[in-house]
């Protein structure tokens, strides 16, 4: 289309051209009274001359006894006009001539030439034409070509990463997809897509783990109330019933700790923090060691520490370390209250054995046991731990097992609360 436009622009403005130019020729005839009624002007089809009178004055062969060819007028002030193409030119019917008007002053008033030739269709030509349609289809045909194998090169990584995410099931997570060499948008979305399998994997890897341990944790109290109540079915008369009772009763307690702790380990997970408010950590502590009579005798050194958090949850915690503590205390369980370095610290310790360094990271996994677990630890959920660090890491925390010449120190680290009224005034 820009080749037809600028050809068509090129050929109109030397047609133009030439008009004026016949036009200056017959200017100059009259101007010097040579000019004859008859102007034969082979570079023009058409001209007139009219006087400032509107008379034809003289006029080229072919407009001899016509009609004025035109009515327009050059811009005030100049002498040359713009040439228009007029499809209605006298004697040459329906063809389509341009027509150039130019204005002569003279003495008597102005004087105006209009000369025509014909117009210049779009097409120019044919060959032209040809040449253009030829040309614009292979460049069309190329472009499209090489648009298809650039596009499809392209893709080729993504039909890659698509064929190997479907041979991903929840059975086999081992895959991942490939990926390209070149560092771009593809290249992230496929590190990506893998980063997301691998925590995918992890996270049902972590669920079915849990699941075989809670499944196992459940086992074995049921397994023991089972066993205890066909014998005493087996034996009615020679039964203790208010012993066995006592003894379905412990584990149905059992049975009830790990329902809890897995009920709020879900809600952990899920992000439910509850309700937060200031809470004292030595209010909270003594609460809890009133309301809750111990088999070993209890050491506190409390000095109030602030913080904001759920208080339910907090209670918790320090619960779950407090009977961990119980369960492998020689004679006695330290519980201190304070503040260290800006942050409120809630400090469980028992004289029982020392925990081995190699050993502190697996109490806080779910039903993890240490290597050195005995008895009493079969008595214990596996989740208190876990379920203690997750409550002091939802309030911005840190549980940790720190050193100590005897037994077991777990520190929990909470963030102090400082109330806005402090700073008022």
């Amino acid at each position: 289309m820009l080749i037809l436009t600028s050809a068509h622009a090129d050929r109109t403005a030397e047609r133009n051209r030439l008009n004026q130019n016949a036009g200056m020729r017959a200017g100059t005839l009259q101007a010097t009274h040579q000019l004859p009624p008859v102007v034969d002007d082979p570079s023009v089809s058409a001209l007139q001359v009219i006087d400032p009178r509107g008379r034809i004055a003289a006029a080229s062969p072919s407009m001899i006894g016509r009609p004025r060819m035109a009515w327009f007028y050059p811009p005030p002030g100049q002498r040359l006009g713009s040439g228009q193409t007029m499809c209605d030119v006298p004697g040459f019917g329906n063809a389509c001539m341009l027509v150039s008007v130019q204005r002569a002053p003279r003495k008597d008033g102005y004087w105006m030439i209009y000369t025509a030739a014909p117009a210049y269709p779009w097409l120019v030509s044919g060959r032209l034409l040809a040449s253009l349609l030829v040309g614009s289809g292979l460049v069309v045909a190329v472009t499209t070509l090489g648009a298809r194998r650039i596009v499809g090169r392209s893709l080729e990584p993504v039909e890659a990463t698509r064929a190997q995410l479907r041979k991903i099931t929840l059975t086999d997570l081992g895959h991942r997809v490939p990926v390209p060499e070149p560092r771009d948008e593809i290249r992230d979305l496929a590190c990506t897509v893998n980063t997301t399998l691998n925590l995918l994997e992890t996270a049902l890897h972590r669920e079915r783990r849990l699941t075989a341990n809670a499944s196992h944790e459940l086992r074995s109290p049921i397994t023991a109330m089972r066993t205890q109540i066909e014998e005493a079915l087996l034996h009615p008369a020679e039964t203790d019933w208010p012993a066995m009772a006592r003894c379905v009763l412990n584990s149905v307690d059992r049975l009830q700790t790990i329902v809890t702790d897995l009920l709020q380990l879900t809600r952990i997970d899920e992000g439910e923090a509850g309700a937060m408010t200031p809470v004292d950590l030595s209010d909270m502590v003594n609460r809890e060691l009133a309301g809750h009579p111990r088999t070993v005798h209890i050491v506190s050194d409390l000095h109030p520490a602030l913080v904001r958090g759920d208080p339910f949850k907090l209670a918790r915690l320090f619960t779950n370390l407090l009977d961990n503590a119980e369960r492998h205390a020689a004679s006695a369980v330290t519980v201190r209250v304070g503040r260290d370095d800006g942050q409120a610290v809630l400090e469980v310790h028992d004289d029982g054995p020392e925990l081995p360094a190699d050993q502190r990271d697996v109490v806080f996994h779910r039903f993890g046991r240490t290597d050195t677990a005995g008895a009493k630890d079969r008595t214990d959920s596996g989740l208190g731990l876990p379920l203690a660090r997750e409550i002091a890491g939802l309030h911005g925390g840190t549980l940790t097992v720190e050193d100590s010449d005897r037994g077991a120190r777990f520190v929990a680290r909470l963030p102090l609360h400082d109330p806005p009224h402090r700073h008022a005034g």
